[in-house]
């Protein structure tokens, strides 16, 4: 069991005490991540990083949440296992993008 999976039963625990699994299907996690994500970045739109952090620091914080529990649903879902899949992508880029 990876350090990440007590959260992603937590995570899972909350969605089927409101009945939401029939809602989570891959295709509409995998939308909702979108929408997350775009939600994320109407906090930086026309903006410096530093302002944004400033003023929406709050909401960017709840922003990323709901990426990671919508991205760790869906890893739950597949069975996939979140620490791997990671690790196995950090490796392929490292093997794409060298150390000069």
């Amino acid at each position: 069991m990876s350090d990440i999976q007590p959260l992603i039963d937590k995570i899972n625990r909350f969605r089927d005490e409101r009945n939401w699994r029939q809602y989570h299907n891959p295709k509409d996690l995998a939308i909702s991540i979108s929408i997350e994500a775009a939600e994320l970045l109407e906090d930086f739109q026309w903006i410096t990083s530093e302002e944004a952090l400033k003023r929406n620091g709050e909401n960017i914080r709840e922003e990323i949440a709901d990426v990671l529990i919508y991205s760790l649903m869906l890893c739950s879902d597949l069975g996939l296992d979140v620490k791997k899949i990671v690790e196995e992508k950090i490796e392929k880029n490292g093997r794409k993008y060298p150390v000069e």
